[in-house]
C-alpha cells in the first residue's frame, strides 16, 4: 500500500491534531502580497493594542486571523474567549458576554456566571459576526470599552476588565449605520485597525494554500504549519484535477475548499487526489460559482482570456449574490442543508442571507427562477 494511502487508512478523526488547526501568523500569508501585506498590519495593530475589525467574505479565514493575532500577541499565555454574536439567541447574548450575579433571574446559577468579556480580562475578546449584534447589547458594549469595566447582570457593582478586542464580520458596517441597525460611535470604536481579508479567487497562491491543506489533510507535513510551495504538489493531487479546483469561483472561499480536499481525501483510491475524486457538483457545474470541467480530450488546448474568471463569460455578467444563492438552491432542489454546504455558509447564515435577499419560500418563487435561467439561457 502506497504511504500516502497507509498514512489516510491509519487516522481517525481524533487521530488529527488541533495542534495544526491554527497556524503561526507568518504562515498564514503564503506567497501572496495583499495577504503579506495584511499581516504586516496585523501585527503593527496588536502590538499597538489598537481594537481590530477583521472584514471578508463568510469562509475567509476571518477566525484564524483573530487566533493567529492572539497567538503573536503579548496576551498570548492569556485566554482568548471568542463568542459568535449571530449563533446565540438575542435574549441569551447578553448574559453570555456580561454575565449576572447570583439570583439575577429565574433559572440562573447559584453562584452566578461570569460573562465572556470577564473571561477574557487580561487576554483577547473576540466578537464574530458582531454586525448581527442587537442594537441594546451595542449600547452595553460601547460602555464596556470605552469605561473599561463590565457590570454583570443584576450586579450594581463594575468589574474592571483588560481584554485586547477583535471583531469581525462579512457585513457592510458602514451601510448598517447608514441603515440605523449598528451605532455610529460603536462603529467608529471599534473600526481602528481595519483588516479586509482578500476572497480565494483575488489570492495569488491558490497552489500553496491548496497544497498546505491537502498535506496537512494526508498529515504530510512534519511540521504543522509547513509553507505548502515546499510541498511536491504534484504528489498529492493530479494537474487535470488541480487545474479544476484552480477554475472553480469558491464562494465559501477557504471554508468551501477545506470541505472539498476532506471529501476527496476520504474518497480517494491511489496515492494521489485524481480528477474523478472531486464532487460530482463540482465537476458538473452544479455548485454556484463553478462550470463543467471538460475531459482532457475536449479540453482547448488555449483558454480565452474571459475564462480566468469562471463567473464571467462573452455573453455574460458576473453572478449576483442573489443569482448564486438561488443557483445553489435550485440545483438542491431547495434543500437549505445541502445549498448551504454548497455556498461554504451554516444553515443558520443561509437562512439569514435568504432573509436580508427576501429570497421567499420555494413554492413563492417561479418567477425568480423563470428570471433568473433566463438570463443565464
Amino acid at each position: 500500500m502506497p504511504a500516502h494511502l497507509a498514512v489516510a487508512a491509519s487516522r481517525s478523526p481524533r487521530a488529527i491534531s488541533t495542534a495544526s488547526r491554527y497556524m503561526p501568523i507568518d504562515l498564514l500569508c503564503g506567497a501572496d502580497a495583499a495577504m503579506q501585506h495584511l499581516i504586516a498590519r496585523g501585527k503593527r495593530f496588536i502590538d499597538r493594542g489598537l481594537p481590530v475589525l477583521i472584514l471578508g467574505e463568510t469562509g475567509t479565514g476571518k477566525e484564524y486571523l483573530a487566533r493567529a493575532l492572539h497567538s503573536y500577541s503579548q496576551r498570548r499565555a492569556r485566554a482568548m474567549v471568542a463568542i459568535n454574536c449571530a449563533s446565540i439567541p438575542e435574549h441569551l447574548i447578553e448574559s453570555e458576554l456580561f454575565g449576572y450575579a447570583r439570583g439575577a433571574f429565574s433559572g440562573a446559577l447559584p453562584g452566578g456566571m461570569k460573562g465572556r468579556v470577564q473571561q477574557a480580562d487580561g487576554g483577547t475578546l473576540f466578537l464574530d459576526e458582531i454586525g448581527d449584534m442587537p442594537l441594546a447589547l451595542q449600547t452595553r458594549l460601547l460602555r464596556v470599552l470605552s469605561e473599561r469595566e463590565v457590570t454583570p447582570l443584576g450586579s450594581s457593582a463594575p468589574v474592571p476588565v483588560d481584554v485586547q478586542l477583535i471583531c469581525a464580520t462579512h457585513q457592510d458596517l458602514p451601510e448598517l449605520v447608514a441603515q440605523g441597525r449598528f451605532r455610529e460611535d460603536l462603529y467608529y470604536r471599534i473600526a481602528v485597525g481595519v483588516l479586509r481579508l482578500p476572497p480565494l479567487r483575488e489570492r495569488t497562491d491558490f497552489t500553496t494554500v491548496l497544497a498546505r491543506m491537502l498535506a496537512d489533510e494526508l498529515q504530510e507535513l512534519d511540521e504543522p504549519g509547513e509553507l505548502g510551495d515546499a510541498v511536491d504538489t504534484a504528489r498529492l493531487i493530479a494537474p487535470d484535477a488541480l487545474a479544476a479546483l484552480a477554475r472553480h469561483r469558491w464562494p465559501g472561499n477557504l471554508r468551501q475548499l477545506k470541505t472539498t480536499v476532506r471529501y476527496a481525501c476520504a474518497v480517494m483510491s491511489g496515492p494521489r487526489v485524481e480528477l474523478r475524486d472531486l464532487p460530482a457538483e463540482l465537476l458538473t457545474g452544479n455548485i454556484a460559482g463553478s462550470r463543467p470541467v471538460q475531459p482532457p480530450s475536449e479540453a482547448p488546448e488555449a483558454a480565452p482570456l474571459h475564462a480566468a474568471r469562471p463567473d464571467c463569460t462573452p455573453d455574460s455578467a458576473p453572478l449576483s449574490e442573489r443569482e448564486r444563492v438561488l443557483h445553489a438552491l435550485t440545483a438542491s432542489r431547495w434543500n437549505i442543508s445541502a445549498a448551504a454546504r454548497t455556498l461554504g455558509v451554516c444553515r443558520a447564515s443561509l437562512y439569514r442571507k435568504l432573509k436580508q435577499l427576501r429570497i421567499p419560500h420555494m413554492r413563492d418563487c417561479a418567477s425568480e427562477l423563470v428570471v433568473l435561467h433566463g438570463a443565464s439561457a
